[in-house]
């Protein structure tokens, strides 16, 4: 295929940025989107030219690393995936695509298409730690856990943290993926003890971070490569209302 690439060129935080064009000849529609982004890159440094920046890690799926933004959307016009497994066969011949990072207040530029989401890191940390008493362990047919909560904080600990939810928000918002964290543990017998000190914190750190308010858009669970539900919103805003009132 022949494509039209417009990606997002900036050296820093402070540098203006701007889209450079690339015209591309032969891309497989095996290739994923980063091994596309791979020719680009050979090409600019068999030509001396400094190579543009992008995350990745695993390519698998799981690490959430590969975070760009495709012609306007968070990881691509593929439901439920990550650019890493975004294939070219989902673009036809001729196609023009746009390449951005993902934009936050939170999420400081660091190069062309690389942006530092610490930030979602201090939200975690904030989280503190769960309480496991020291000895044998607990049999794990005696852990009184019903299905449907076993169910639910695996769908909320499938959140693999890579920040489209933000970067889809048009407030910028983190609460879906703080609610995710917050919510699997809520929802366990492990996470009770530090339950509300809990809610408390993560809430307290995603607002210093500089992140917007939901605003029920939707737009972060249609962005969401694990399908991450807003339910969990709903969930977490009932656990910093009951902790605010009752304390820690």
């Amino acid at each position: 295929m022949k494509l039209t690439l417009f990606i997002w060129r900036q050296k820093n935080a402070q540098a203006q940025g701007k889209f450079e064009k690339f015209d591309l000849d032969n891309v497989s529609p095996d290739m994923s989107f980063l091994e596309m982004l791979d020719t680009v890159i050979e090409t600019q440094m068999a030509a001396g030219i400094d190579p543009i920046y992008f995350d990745h890690d695993c390519r698998e799926g799981i690490c959430g690393a590969c975070s760009l933004v495709i012609n306007g959307t968070p990881h691509g016009p593929e439901l439920a995936t990550t650019t890493c497994q975004l294939h070219m066969r989902k673009f036809k011949e001729g196609d023009t695509i746009y390449i951005e990072p993902f934009r936050s207040k939170a999420f400081t530029l660091i190069k062309d298409l690389t942006v530092d989401r610490a930030s979602l890191d201090r939200i975690i940390q904030a989280g503190g730690f769960v309480s496991v008493p020291t000895g044998a362990p607990q049999d794990a047919n005696a852990l009184p856990i019903s299905k449907v909560n076993a169910e639910l904080a695996m769908d909320a600990a499938a959140c693999i943290g890579c920040g489209a939810c933000v970067a889809s928000c048009p407030n910028g918002a983190a609460m879906l993926f703080t609610s995710a964290k917050m919510g699997q543990l809520a929802l366990l017998p492990q996470g009770q003890p530090e339950r509300r000190k809990r809610a408390l914190a993560m809430v307290k750190q995603m607002e210093s971070e500089g992140f917007g308010s939901c605003r029920n858009y939707y737009e972060c669970e249609a962005a969401c490569p694990k399908g991450i539900s807003v339910r969990f919103i709903a969930k977490m805003n009932r656990e910093f209302m009951k902790a605010s009132i009752m304390g820690e």
